[in-house]
């Protein structure tokens, strides 16, 4: 009959006990049945004594029916963590340590301090519980560890790596190193004492309990301890580092306050005190806004309590040098003598007489109103025609100081406005530091390439300049670095772009438009004497005895080794013939040259450009139309075939979807025409057409080149050549009307260029074809049509 068999049954139904049993160890009496009391986050072990607090009252009522009874009591630990108050047997371990209660206390407010002698490790076999008391049925577990050849050594490094850990835990006397070592021939007690005394985890302590092989126990528990003494020696380390660290700064600071007692005892001033004063004595001499100079001096503040080797330390000083490097309120003094510009203009740049005009007018007015704003000008046109430069000569009739940047390119709105003083090496932007570079807030300042700003996950850059660029907004520009408010008003901004279309529309909105169309073979041929030719000789170190061009060289160059709006490629040729002429003068072959136009070939090779109209609209279905490029204006060839086929209209040559708009438009035009055109109705059944517009690589777009269109397609069908000389522009409707198109004086540049007599414009141009310059008409009959039968009438020849 068991145990639980044999007890009465309570009104609770739970178990009670009613037989007493006992067991011998290590010289004891343990009763097999004994009260249990639950141990969070605690284990006791045989031969070993531990103090205990009891705080829960349940535990508290089984200490003293313990000691009433036989002194004897279970000890076993929760589980898991749980609210304090009644455990039951589930949540307990199966295994624990039955204990001799040696005293109970009390301490503090409902507290007992009970000290627990280990006697037993105990399995427990049965629970219950009796008068609110937890108890159990005990099994003892035998434990057995001899002290011979197997063990000696487990037992020496056990204690070897206690005393280690012993001697660098602060909390441990040293005498237990020598307690260690006696106890080094009683393997179960050391491990046990060993176990108890260094901090291990609740659960390590329970699993070393569970563990039944006494040798596979100590190897655990020499692991563990190597474990801890790694730690200790690690948070050795870690709070030595500190200790030296924070002992080597508070040295630093003491001898630091002893130095400055010293030089100030001496009169001698400390590096960072001079610098301080230096700072000081810049900033008295500058004319800072109350808000520049409130900030200027809260940092100044900030900069004399740091410490010179600390990170912030240079990034204030970088900020505060910036704030004294940069002209507050400083203006250079306009010099507003109109024949002093004028002459300045008129000697840097040749014709022009638009800008020239207009920077004429903002000096007159300037002179009679003080505080105007300056204008935001930009320069349209192609490459080489003088942009960039003519800004310089602004500046210097104006004189005021030149700044220059490029925005080709730029895609990131922090190259204007700048970078936070958080980034690491941030920066003020482009606008600031060419302002600091130029000394002086109101320079002439050039944004070059403004067409050609990208945009991405960066930002817009074109959006950051609509501020810049508008004179009722810059004049509280704040830079991202400075975040002060800085004067853009009085800058002359100007800014130079090849083409409008790629520009932001604000911020074409904020400019005055001024183009620059290009040069003329007259324009050209004054540029190269009185600019280009003198400055390429004076570069290769010749005189201008040593090599001499006359008219018909410099013609014979721009006609047939260069097609440009511009003076660019020109000035490399020019420049290609003197280097071979200082060749010739340096190894004494020559002492001067006279460059005629039968030795340009010499110097050049054979010509690469080649006059092509005639030869090109020398079959029906080719016609001239002209256009502008980035590059200044264009003639562009409109090719027409037909062939065999039903109804398919193609067309190629990169057009984009305007300029296929206004190849489709005309293609109506001539079918609803066909009569008057004296074409077979069956022609469009039977055939094919094709359009074409030569330079394929090159993307076209626009509805200029409708007429042109137009014009070949009915030259193809009705086998009347285009005269050879004309060229032609317009925008073409389904009614058959003409109407208006830009850009008419780059396109007669280039009318001019390709040896072109008649050009045939819409009639509306006609205001802007009067306010050309004379000379580029000469030689040029200009046609006004207003609808299509007269373009044709112009264009082509009466007869197939």
């Amino acid at each position: 009959m068991s145990l639980f068999e044999r007890d009465k049954k309570s009104s609770l139904g739970q178990t009670v006990f009613s037989v007493e049993e006992e067991v011998q160890v290590g010289g004891q009496d343990v009763p097999r049945k004994l009260i249990i009391l639950p141990l969070r986050n605690t284990v006791i072990f045989p031969k070993t004594v531990v103090p205990v607090i009891v705080d829960n009252p349940e535990s508290q009522i089984a200490v003293r029916k313990a000691v009433d009874k036989s002194r004897f009591i279970g000890a076993f630990m929760v589980k898991k963590q749980k609210p304090e108050g009644s455990v039951a047997p589930g949540d307990l371990h199966q295994l624990g340590t039955a204990c001799l209660i040696l005293k109970a206390i009390p301490v503090g407010k409902g507290s007992l301090m009970v000290a627990l002698q280990g006697v037993a490790k105990v399995r427990a076999l049965n629970w219950g519980r009796k008068e609110s008391v937890l108890r159990a049925e005990l099994e003892v577990v035998e434990e057995k560890l001899l002290f011979n050849k197997r063990t000696e050594p487990l037992c020496k490094s056990l204690v070897n790596v206690s005393q280690k850990v012993i001697a660098q835990s602060p909390f441990l006397p040293r005498e237990m190193g020598m307690l260690l070592e006696q106890l080094e021939e009683e393997p179960l007690k050391l491990l046990y004492t060993v176990a108890t005394l260094i901090r291990l985890k609740p659960s390590e302590q329970q699993k070393l309990l569970e563990i039944a092989a006494g040798k596979a126990k100590i190897e655990r528990l020499i692991k563990l301890m190597s474990q801890e003494l790694e730690l200790i020696k690690l948070g050795g380390e870690i709070q030595s580092s500190v200790k030296e660290e924070f002992n080597k700064t508070q040295r630093e600071v003491l001898l630091r306050q002893r130095l400055k007692a010293i030089q100030k005892e001496l009169g001698e001033e400390t590096p960072m005190a001079a610098a301080v004063k230096e700072i000081k004595h810049k900033a008295k001499k500058l004319k800072l806004t109350d808000e520049a100079k409130k900030e200027f001096n809260r940092e100044l503040n900030r900069l004399e309590t740091m410490h010179p080797l600390s990170g912030e330390y240079q990034v204030i000083r970088t900020y505060l040098d910036w704030i004294l490097d940069l002209p507050w309120q400083v203006y250079t003094e306009d010099n507003l003598s109109l024949k002093r510009a004028r002459r300045i203009l008129d000697e840097d740049h040749y014709n022009l007489k638009e800008i020239k005009e207009r920077l004429i007018e903002y000096l007159a007015v300037r002179k009679l109103k003080k505080d105007l704003k300056s204008p935001i000008l930009c320069f349209v046109g192609p490459p080489g025609v003088g942009k960039t430069s003519l800004g310089k000569s602004i500046a210097h009739a104006l004189g005021r100081e030149f700044v220059r940047i490029s925005l080709g390119g730029i895609r990131d709105e922090a190259e204007i406005r700048g970078h936070r003083r958080t980034y690491v090496g941030a920066l003020p932007g482009k606008i600031i530091q060419a302002i600091r570079r130029a000394k002086t807030s109101n320079p002439v300042f050039m944004l070059d390439e403004v067409d050609k700003i990208g945009a991405d996950f960066r930002g817009d850059p074109a959006s950051a300049l609509l501020e810049v660029l508008d004179p009722e907004q810059n004049i509280n520009f704040r830079d991202h670095y400075l975040d002060l408010d800085f004067d853009l008003s009085r800058v002359m901004f100007i800014t130079t772009a090849n083409v409008l279309d790629t520009m932001h529309p604000a911020l074409l909105d904020r400019m005055e438009i001024i183009e620059i169309s290009g040069y003329s073979e007259e324009d050209k041929v004054k540029i190269a004497e009185k600019f280009l030719v003198p400055r390429q000789v004076e570069g290769h170190g010749l005189t201008g005895r040593q090599i001499k061009f006359n008219d018909e060289a410099l013609k014979k160059i721009i006609a047939e080794y260069t097609r440009e709006a511009g003076v660019r490629n020109l000035e490399r040729e020019l420049a290609k013939i003197i280097r071979k002429v200082a060749a010739q003068v340096a190894q004494g072959e020559k002492k001067s040259e006279k460059v005629n136009g039968s030795k340009v070939s010499s110097y050049l090779g054979s010509a690469k450009v080649f006059p092509e109209v005639r030869r090109r609209m020398a079959a029906p279905g080719v016609a001239a139309g002209l256009g502008v490029t980035p590059a200044g204006g264009e003639v562009l060839f409109i090719e027409a075939t037909m062939m065999p086929g039903g109804k398919k209209f193609t067309l190629t040559g990169s057009l984009g979807e305007v300029m296929k708009e206004s190849a489709s438009t005309a293609l109506s035009l001539i079918r609803s025409r066909a009569k008057g055109l004296k074409i077979d109705n069956q022609f469009f059944k039977k055939n094919d057409l094709h359009l074409h517009v030569p330079a394929g690589a090159v993307p076209k777009d626009g509805p200029s080149a409708g007429v042109a269109m137009l014009t070949a397609l009915a030259s193809l069908l009705t086998g009347r050549k285009v005269k050879s000389s004309v060229a032609m522009t317009g925008e073409i409707t389904l009614s058959g009307l003409v109407l208006p198109v830009g850009g008419i004086k780059q396109k007669v540049l280039a009318a001019r260029r390709a040896g072109i007599k008649v050009v045939v414009l819409p009639y509306k141009n006609s205001g802007e074809l009067k306010e050309i310059d004379p000379q580029l008409k000469k030689g040029i009959r200009f046609v006004l049509v207003k609808n299509i039968d007269e373009a044709l009438n112009e264009a082509l020849l009466s007869s197939k």
